[in-house]
């Protein structure tokens, strides 16, 4: 860390998860950099991605919304989702500014740095690439499932995920960031659909590879039917070495706190199930655990304590 510069975060990730993460970071002085995926094909994001021929909008709409500093009227009317009868429905207003803005400007990343002055976003939203990318997931059995929203439907067992077209590139500006960052932290989200989307771009997950920075991975609470059926924390950290073909992390975040039996019942109807954090196998691969209880409950869903989880995060860069 440069003497008298804030520590600089970059966050990796996408889905519900990343942007509970951020709303608690956001209040630290840190320098944030949130690299978000552009895989997702499901619901409005879908529809102006296959329309428009644009990056999804969605995940990057929710980052946007959870590190912006504005009244909380505005950060509503962009999260705002239309529910008609006509083809708005569905549509969320923040998704369907960032399409116009990227046709204005011509460029998905300059319509959301536009977007990030408009809404005072404290640090900045990077897509891991400049350009749409296919998921694909190969199967146990050899079989192949392209779209990040199809894949957790498969009903079977997934052995590797890939993007197409391949040799897609990150933007400069976020090879700059990990370079340059004094902790980088994984997750949470969905670990086939979420986390290694981002990590599949090349060169992207190379830099996070050899990067001089601290690297932290935030394990889910819950497993995920479709992605990570009975998977333990060490599981996750595995699998993602797989695709990444380098041992990287530093450190994982587990929870330690029992989930509520309703909870816990609620979520076995969906085949889902706390994620056990198996401590021998974590330690033998190398890697530091931070454990703590980290679940908060809001209407029968749980989540990562935001404030908490960063507490533990920033904790890292005054070691």
């Amino acid at each position: 860390m440069r003497k008298g510069s804030l520590p600089r975060v970059v966050i990796i990730g996408g889905g519900t998860g990343l942007p509970v993460l951020l709303r608690g970071l956001k209040q630290y002085p840190i320098d944030i950099t949130a690299i978000v995926t552009v895989a997702d094909d499901g619901g409005s994001s879908g529809r102006l991605r296959a329309d428009l021929s644009i990056p999804p909008p969605g995940d990057i709409r929710n980052v946007l919304a959870a590190l912006s500093d504005v009244e909380p009227l505005v950060e509503e009317m962009f999260q705002h989702r239309f529910s008609t009868s006509n083809e708005l429905s569905g549509h969320s207003l923040g998704n369907l500014i960032l399409a116009a803005m990227t046709s204005i400007t011509g460029n998905f990343s300059h319509a959301i740095q536009e977007m990030s002055r408009v809404l005072n976003v404290k640090g900045k939203v990077l897509p891991a690439a400049n350009r749409s990318v296919i998921l694909n997931a190969e199967m146990e059995d050899g079989t192949i499932v392209s779209g990040e929203s199809k894949i957790p439907y498969s009903g079977k067992k997934i052995k590797r995920v890939f993007l197409s077209p391949e040799g897609v590139q990150p933007l400069p500006e976020t090879v700059d960031e990990i370079r340059a960052a004094d902790l980088i932290v994984i997750g949470p989200g969905s670990l086939f659909t979420s986390i290694l989307p981002n990590l599949l771009v090349e060169r992207l997950g190379k830099e996070v590879c050899e990067a001089k920075a601290k690297k932290v991975y935030i394990c889910n609470l819950m497993t995920q039917a479709g992605e990570t059926l009975d998977f333990t924390a060490s599981d996750h950290v595995q699998a993602i070495y797989e695709h990444m073909d380098c041992s990287f992390l530093d450190a994982i975040l587990v929870n330690n706190e029992p989930i509520p039996e309703d909870i816990e019942l609620r979520y076995k109807e969906e085949l889902a199930q706390p994620v056990r954090f198996d401590r021998e196998r974590l330690l033998h691969m190398g890697i530091d655990i931070l454990e703590d209880e980290i679940v908060i409950q809001t209407d029968g869903v749980i989540r990562h304590d935001t404030n908490k989880v960063a507490r533990m995060l920033i904790s890292l860069l005054e070691v």
